[in-house]
């Protein structure tokens, strides 16, 4: 069965509710996201209930912290593919706003989570928060789990070989300090950029490396570098490839973005969404004398690439 995703929790239809939940901020979907989804698929077995997954869109973050830097691990649609690969079969992605904000944290439960979506079971981590000012937490998501009628699940943290608990800001600082493998580990999967291809000037095209130019829009910053890469085409390709994330000093400073060159690769992909690993890290971003230096570097980034991705 496909994943279904919502998009709202008041007038569902009577057959999208009644599901065995997990509730969080699943951003990145990372180990420890995936204890909490596990716990949720158990239930779901047990009561013969449909497997759900709620996540807030926006992220709280971005209400609450309006100026801050972008620091998304994933976006709305690679949030879906990840749920669904885990076998998920409803997806709430719940609006959030000043509205949800200020709710308290049995208003949340008692009209979101039981008047609307009817849920039968809630897995939680063992940090989660719900409710206004964070008021709630697990146990008093377990006291209303006996107020209402639903069971309730919590997950301890999951640590990862270094002893250190799995979390997305952990994930965040990885990737910070140019570390995609460190933030794969804990991610269970490449971190990824997904996003359209835009036009650039087209000078890696004139110099015989012709890029694809993604914006980073709201994704954490990864280390400004070069990066080993693979990326998927919308018609299921996966292509190996060299990029650099950054400014593009040598050239021309621009707004921080992607820029992947994919091997043996040149087609008119513009307006075409893809997606990129980040596989490994190769070197930092640097302003070059000349062209021609760049391009030495270029292609001796291209060789290391290629030895690292076989």
């Amino acid at each position: 069965m496909a994943l279904r995703v919502y998009h709202r929790w008041r007038d569902l239809e009577p057959g999208d509710r009644l599901a065995a939940v997990a509730y969080g901020n699943f951003d990145g979907v990372h180990l420890g996201h995936q204890r909490v989804i596990a716990d949720a698929a158990r239930a779901a077995a047990r009561l013969g209930a449909p497997l759900g997954v709620i996540s807030l869109e926006p992220h709280p973050q971005q209400l609450f912290n309006p100026g801050g830097p972008p620091f998304r691990l994933t976006n709305p649609h690679q949030l879906a593919r990840a749920v669904e690969r885990l076998g998920v079969d409803r997806l709430y992605l719940l609006p959030f706003g000043h509205q949800m904000a200020m709710m308290t944290d049995r208003q949340f439960v008692e009209d979101v989570l039981v008047g609307g979506l009817g849920v039968r079971h809630v897995a939680v981590g063992f940090d989660v928060t719900f409710g206004k000012d964070r008021s709630g937490d697990p146990e008093i998501m377990k006291r209303y789990g006996e107020t209402f009628g639903f069971s309730v699940s919590v997950a301890g943290p999951v640590e990862a070989a270094d002893g250190d608990k799995i979390s997305s800001s952990m994930i965040r600082q990885a990737l910070r300090e140019g570390r995609p493998d460190l933030a794969a580990l804990r991610l269970g999967r490449p971190f990824a950029i997904e996003g359209v291809v835009q036009k650039g000037r087209q000078l890696g095209r004139k110099l015989g490396i012709p890029t694809a130019n993604v914006p980073l829009d709201d994704y954490v910053a990864p280390k400004f570098g070069v990066y080993a890469t693979r990326t998927r085409l919308k018609d299921g390709r996966e292509l190996k490839g060299v990029a650099n994330i950054g400014v593009n000093p040598t050239t021309g400073e621009v707004a921080a973005r992607l820029e992947v060159w994919m091997f043996q690769f040149d087609e008119d992909i513009y307006g075409e969404t893809i997606e990129t690993d980040l596989v490994a890290f190769l070197r930092p971003e640097e302003k070059f004398p000349s062209i021609e230096a760049m391009l030495v570097q270029i292609r001796d980034d291209a060789a290391r690439a290629r030895a690292i991705l076989g």
